[in-house]
């Protein structure tokens, strides 16, 4: 009896660590850019491999993030699967390597540009958990840079040469950079407290609460305005697209709203719902994309798989991960 617990509680330690209410984004960023080199949703392999290999990738890195970062879990959250022994720190690395040479073995089945994005993934992954993730802003460039990675493994997922591209396929990659990059920048808030003690320079940490939150309205409005701009100027969407991303701006315009007045009184549990629901702000964005492109039957029936997949892991598992202790 106590040994079947044991394997539960192993299985339940690399399930948190998976953390599928982030991992499902890079996946349809991936897809996102499938979609939009296609002008459709491309044949079911590629679909298929575009959505899922990025997300191996995903997974590798947070092993190999939590591996790193597991001196600092243990003084600011020991209930983590490393720090709390339920995951061994070389297990996590051979659980990790699985997921990212499983992912590479399957990018032989597309082309030689996914091959070459799989070891400069490996690359990013590595350089921000070992060095930009303690330095403040380079380390939120070195994750946005992970999901322009995504984008275009997508891209390139279809078989296309990239001359036959047009403009409109790399000027997006300025959307999900700075999106993400201010996504990470909004997660360092709800861990400045363990970084401010185990001496990671996060943008938070440095210069607090108000100076981080403006920034972050800074690079909304940026990547906002390019995320508009870009359907409008090369008419690669149907008008479908701006009407979730009515959704999506009003979804950001309450989470600010909400984030600025909880400065005088702020937690980590108010930093961490924020960043939940921004989360889903972010899937959101990419249901916009790929619902201005494929039927909206089919783009409908993604987002809500993906939403309700998000919204249950995080509400099942989140605060598990990040407050409460396992016994």
């Amino acid at each position: 009896m106590v040994e079947t617990i044991k394997i539960k509680d192993k299985l339940l330690a690399h399930i948190e660590t998976w953390r599928l209410y982030t991992v499902i984004w890079c996946g349809l960023v991936s897809l996102v850019g499938s979609c939009i080199a296609y002008q459709d949703l491309p044949p079911l392999k590629n679909a298929i491999l575009a959505l899922f290999i990025p997300m191996m990738g995903w997974i590798a890195g947070l092993y190999l993030a939590d591996f790193f970062d597991r001196k600092l879990d243990a003084i600011e959250k020991p209930h983590r699967p490393i720090p709390s022994g339920r995951i061994h720190p070389y297990e996590a690395l051979a659980i990790g390597s699985i997921f990212a040479v499983t992912g590479l073995i399957f990018s032989y089945y597309l082309n030689i540009y996914n091959l070459i994005l799989v070891f400069v993934t490996a690359f990013l992954v590595l350089y921000y958990a070992k060095i930009t993730k303690s330095r403040g802003i380079w380390g939120n460039i070195n994750r946005g840079l992970v999901t322009v990675v995504a984008y275009l493994y997508g891209v390139f997922s279809i078989g296309q040469t990239i001359q036959t591209y047009p403009n409109y396929i790399w000027l997006l990659c300025f959307v999900f950079f700075i999106h993400d990059t201010n996504s990470n920048l909004v997660g360092t808030i709800r861990d400045m407290e363990g970084d401010k003690k185990g001496g990671y320079k996060t943008i938070p940490v440095k210069y607090g609460l108000k100076i981080t939150i403006l920034l972050s309205i800074v690079l909304t409005i940026i990547w906002f305005s390019i995320a508009i701009y870009l359907p409008y100027k090369y008419n690669f969407l149907k008008k479908e697209f701006y009407y979730i991303m009515i959704i999506d701006f009003l979804i950001l315009l309450i989470l600010y709203v909400y984030l600025f007045s909880s400065i005088k009184n702020y937690s980590r549990e108010k930093a961490l719902k924020f960043h939940e629901f921004f989360v889903i702000e972010r899937i959101t964005l990419a249901y916009a994309l790929i619902f201005g492109i494929i039927d909206i039957k089919l783009a409908s029936v993604i987002y809500i798989v993906a939403i309700l997949i998000t919204i249950v892991t995080q509400f099942m598992l989140r605060k598990r991960y990040e407050f409460v202790m396992i016994k």
